[in-house]
């Protein structure tokens, strides 16, 4: 057990009083829980305080629980590289809730910030370049929610007619193909090199 983290939750969790909701440690790394409006306080907190200084903010993501009301787990890990710790905040939100974006507290959240909401869609106020990053123009659904199909909306390709790539509903013709799923060497009862493994075995026995 690290004395200094729980002693750390304790600080913190004293200092913001209702902002924390919740502080435990989980695999040897401390984790406070907070509320949406409440994370902006909470982070300047942990960037700023002495006894914190966790002021490099390394990743940023989030979990789909669909049947929960608020669906998406956000998690913030930050880094003290001062006190060599490391600390995750998280909340719980809806589909349907803005995030208040930390772009101005950590400028690398606007990386991650456009990335959640890429591939979860969620809507971050306050950001100043809140785009998708990592799907087309155009793209339908966020691919990392739990409800979204496998297969995509659409399929892309380039349409030679029209000279240009064209978007189209997708078509799952193999879906009605037969597969048997047998294994390529089933019925095949001596393999290239077994008449070598079987006499180096009876000479074994000799």
């Amino acid at each position: 057990m690290n004395q200094a983290l729980l002693d750390l939750g304790d600080h913190i969790a004293t200092t913001l009083g209702e902002a924390v909701t919740e502080s435990e440690l989980v695999n040897d790394e401390l984790v406070i829980w907070t509320k949406s409006d409440s994370l902006l306080k909470v982070i300047k907190f942990l960037r700023d305080n002495q006894n914190c200084q966790f002021r490099q903010l390394v990743e940023l993501t989030a979990v789909d629980y669909p049947a929960r009301e608020d669906r998406f787990e956000l998690v913030y890990c930050l880094l003290s590289l001062t006190h060599n710790q490391r600390i995750k905040v998280k909340f719980s939100t809806s589909d349907e809730t803005p995030v208040e974006s930390v772009s101005g507290l950590f400028s690398s959240a606007i990386w991650y910030e456009r990335e959640v909401w890429d591939m979860y869609g969620i809507f971050f106020a306050n950001h100043p370049d809140l785009r998708r990053m990592l799907t087309d123009y155009g793209f339908e659904g966020h691919p990392l929610r739990k409800d979204f199909p496998l297969t995509g909306y659409v399929e892309v390709r380039y349409d030679e007619a029209q000279k240009r790539v064209v978007y189209e509903p997708v078509k799952l013709t193999q879906e009605f193909r037969n597969f048997d799923f047998s294994s390529p060497w089933e019925g095949i009862v001596n393999l290239p090199g077994d008449e070598k493994a079987e006499q180096e075995n009876e000479e074994g026995a000799a």
